[in-house]
Order: structure tokens, then C-alpha cells, then sequence
């Protein structure tokens, strides 16, 4: 299961496994990163400042899938 994640515009990496809870810390969110347990569109990341947008799938180890969804405001 995919679970959509609503964003602003981008979000870095590290930023996003805090915000939709994969991590509790910054220091867990690099690790996660570092360890190579982390796949952006099914490719290994391990740039913690890679920018996600629309689109985006995001694969944690042992932690799931979570897709970022753009949210637009209305003004």
C-alpha cells in the first residue's frame, strides 16, 4: 500500500521522513538516508537535501512506500 503524502510545493528529503513520521529526528532521517535504506522512484538515495515534488515515490526499508502529492493552495 502507497500511503499520499501532501506537500507545498518541494520538500527535501530529510525534511519529508520527518514529516510524514518515518522519523522522529533529523539524526534518524540521515541515518536512514546514509544506510542506504532509502529509494526515491526506485533508485537508492542517499542525499539527504534531494528535493521531492509531485510525483515523487519514496521507499523506506522495512517502513513502506509513501507518495508525495503536491497540494495547492487556494487563494
Amino acid at each position: 500500500m502507497v500511503n499520499k503524502i501532501f506537500i507545498n510545493n518541494e520538500i527535501k528529503l530529510d525534511q519529508f521522513l520527518k514529516w510524514c513520521r518515518v522519523a522522529s529526528t533529523g539524526g534518524q532521517s540521515k541515518y536512514y538516508i546514509l544506510n542506504n535504506m532509502v529509494r526515491v522512484n526506485r533508485v537508492p538515495e542517499n542525499r539527504r537535501s534531494r528535493k521531492l515534488k509531485d510525483g515523487d515515490l519514496v521507499e523506506v526499508e522495512n517502513m513502506g512506500s509513501f507518495l508525495v502529492v503536491s497540494q495547492t493552495e487556494d487563494l
